[in-house]
């Protein structure tokens, strides 16, 4: 068993080794020389050489010395952090330790020779000299225990070779659609590089030579399924997994991680695996409930999986986001960044979460402490931009964009938000501009094309607008060009010679033909109100909610009691309540849920929940949503009813009625939600609401359609939904 000790000085060794000219440092041509010593059997390239350095170099930038390079305590790190093998780079160079550098203290910190007990206790037998091809192969960690699976290891390489060579004519590699779904490598040993996927391989699935591969994997599936113990034969398994997964042959690789997973299913890293597999080839879902079976298991198995356990909840994260459960995503990278406060990606992730629900100086917080600890990281500052444009900051939106855009030239996320933030701000040419070098970067992107013909169309140019439009109209097909190609038709058939004062022509209505106003006409201030309402109704799609759905969800969600100064109240978190929304909104697309609740979170839950707690009152929450769901009028104004009887402090009544203060609070809610003109601190200025008396159904809706103190805008929202 290695010691903390004797680890150190073979550190120092490699160190003093590759340290040629003794400044103690390793400097990038140092580095670069023990790369490649401590791996003779790889090949690499120069390009290869320089990521790895640069990864290095801004991993451990806490250990470089300015001029020198790399210092001995950062190397020590690097392996600390499973970046290499002490023992196989030690064997590598060919050195020994010397008798009295081999002495240990009485007191020794010893290294985790495997990450569960099976392999403790199996005694593996170890290979004189194993073909170490790949780095996480080598850890004492995670990597392979037993030498009959380094055999396995380099039969699968002959064969991926092989197929390589048959394919190479037809292989295609496109740019990696993944590269930056993980995290960063170095945040868990368990991803390691398998994750820096700058380019994704199109393997041909559907050609002979493909199945004739699938074949003779299936052949070295079975020779590790016949393994002497099924610790042996899990370690070949995930192995064979890893390769594949290596090689970009995820579904295969999948097959291998399931069957590790039904050969010890405590076991968290198959689980793990398999849910990185399910998301790369699109199965969210599925990678979802993987990552919930390897978090259960990481924090049932102790300490051991300490360090993987940040990791599986951001992958988690990022799975739920891809299900539009942004979030209970936030839920989990919130909890990665406090198990480890050091991952910059984590709280990178957390703020651009944020920001899709709209939780703008929460996301700006989590973004700011993000590029706190990693200054170079583009896409941090793209969205601390975006955050900083949504609360109106938009002086300092711009410094940050033209940051990211600064750090990384072709970032054509910073240059399309950019160029909106133009827009908003009236600088329509400068728009026009940034567009033009997001469609350099991305001929296709049919977005900005559209975009840069309503730029230029502010600009004034209307001739080139419409050039704009038509190329877009090339790229695709959507209704909403077709609809702004036929706007700018009307606007040309328009602009006149003017009614003789050299202006655009108008149209000169009658007064006569304005409705003198009365009873059967309606305001102004409540027409707003209800066309407001009709927007936030077609934004959420809650219209297309019935309320006989609300009802269902109310009876059947185990709420638990919380306790505060108003008494028992059902609340619930905000991550639960997105499930019950997932629920109600099922026919959504992910990216439609998450807009619509974004548009519920800005609206309504921001309100019920003023002291940000992340606990809303389900019952009230419910009572709110009912006049802008589905179903008669009657009925929504029923459930409204029904749910404040369901909250706790009215529950145990047995004559359906309700505190007034309580029926008062709702009604007042209403208004300041829904109605923008009602402030919403005028809520705690209710007169009675602390009437103790209590009230029936026909008193609540006598209280609801009050014309001075109700909801009485809602006969206004029926003819809005009657007239669409």
């Amino acid at each position: 068993m290695a010691t903390r000790g004797s680890r150190s000085e073979k550190v120092k060794r490699i160190f003093q080794q590759f340290d040629s000219n003794g400044d103690g440092g390793l400097n990038r041509e140092e580095m670069a020389a023990l790369v490649v010593a401590v791996n003779p059997r790889v090949k690499f390239s120069d390009e290869q050489i320089s990521a790895i350095l640069d990864e290095v170099f801004r991993t451990y930038g806490d250990f470089i010395d300015s001029g020198k390079g790399l210092t001995y305590d950062g190397l020590l790190r690097t392996y600390d952090d499973g970046a290499g093998d002490v023992d196989h780079d030690f064997e590598a160079l060919g050195l020994e330790l010397k008798p009295e550098d081999d002495k240990i203290n009485n007191i020794t910190i010893n290294e985790v020779e495997s990450s569960t007990a099976f392999e403790e206790a199996s005694a593996p037998v170890k290979s004189s000299e194993p073909p170490r091809t790949v780095t996480w192969a080598a850890s004492p960690n995670h990597g392979i225990v037993f030498d009959d699976t380094w055999k396995l290891v380099d039969d699968l390489e002959i064969l991926i070779k092989r197929l390589k060579t048959k394919q190479m004519k037809e292989l295609k590699t496109l740019k990696g659609e993944h590269s930056d779904v993980y995290s960063d490598s170095g945040w868990s040993r368990e991803l390691g590089p398998l994750t820096e996927m700058n380019k994704q391989v199109v393997w041909k699935e559907t050609k002979p030579d493909y199945a004739i591969f699938v074949k003779e994997l299936g052949v070295l599936r079975s020779r590790a399924d016949g393994a002497r113990s099924r610790e042996e034969a899990f370690d070949g398994h995930m192995a064979i997994g890893r390769v594949l997964y290596d090689q970009q042959l995820f579904k295969e690789s999948l097959v291998c991680f399931k069957r590790a997973c039904e050969l010890h299913p405590t076991d968290v890293r198959p689980h793990f695996r398999a849910g990185n597999c399910y998301y790369v080839v699109g199965r969210h879902s599925e990678a979802k409930d993987e990552f919930i079976l390897a978090l259960d298991a990481a924090e049932a198995g102790g300490n051991q999986w300490a360090y993987l356990l940040p990791q599986i909840h951001v992958n988690l994260g990022i799975s739920l986001e891809a299900e539009g459960m942004v979030v209970s995503a936030c839920e989990h990278y919130r909890e990665a960044a406090i198990l480890c406060p050091t991952h910059f990606r984590a709280l990178k992730l957390l703020g651009s979460a944020l920001l899709g629900v709209g939780e703008y100086k929460a996301a700006v917080k989590a973004l700011e402490e993000a590029i706190y600890l990693k200054n170079d990281y583009a896409d941090a500052h793209c969205d601390l931009a975006s955050a900083l444009h949504a609360m109106g900051n938009d002086d300092n939106a711009v410094k940050e964009f033209q940051k990211a855009i600064d750090l990384k030239p072709g970032h054509v996320d910073g240059l399309y938000n950019l160029g909106g933030l133009y827009m908003d701000m009236g600088r329509y040419q400068r728009a026009s501009e940034v567009y033009t070098r997001v469609l350099g970067l991305r001929p296709g992107h049919w977005r900005a094309q559209l975009n840069k013909a309503v730029s230029l169309l502010g600009a004034g140019e209307t001739d080139e607008a419409k050039k704009s439009l038509k190329e877009a109209l090339k790229m695709t097909s959507r209704v909403e060009l077709h609809d702004a190609l036929s706007h700018l038709k009307q606007l040309q058939k328009k602009k006149l010679k003017g009614n003789g004062n050299g202006e655009d022509s108008f149209v000169i209505i009658e007064p006569l033909k304005f409705k003198t106003l009365g009873e059967k006409t309606t305001s102004r201030q409540e027409l707003a109100a209800g066309l407001d309402i009709r927007s936030f109704q077609r934004i959420t799609r809650l219209f297309r909610c019935d309320v006989e759905l609300l009802k269902k969800e109310m009876n059947e969600t185990d709420t638990p009691l919380s306790y505060s100064g108003y008494g028992a109240l059902k609340s619930i978190r905000k991550a639960a309540l997105e499930c019950i929304l997932r629920r109600l909104l099922s026919f959504l697309k992910a990216e439609a849920f998450v807009g619509a609740v974004m548009a519920i979170n800005l609206k309504i839950l921001s309100v019920l929940d003023e002291s940000e707690s992340g606990r809303v009152d389900l019952g009230m929450f419910f009572a709110v949503l009912a006049p802008i769901c589905g179903g008669t009028p009657d009925k929504r104004k029923r459930f409204a009813f029904e749910s404040l009887l369901w909250r706790p402090m009215n529950v145990e009544r047995t004559d359906a009625k309700i505190k007034k203060a309580d029926a008062l609070c709702y009604i007042k809610l209403l208004r300041s939600i829904y109605i923008p003109s009602h402030p919403v601190s005028e809520r705690l200025e209710i007169h009675g609401e602390t009437d103790a008396s209590l009230i029936s159904l026909p008193e609540f809706l006598a209280m609801f359609d009050d014309q001075d103190w109700g909801f009485s805008v809602m006969s206004t929202l029926l003819k809005l939904e009657t007239g669409d």
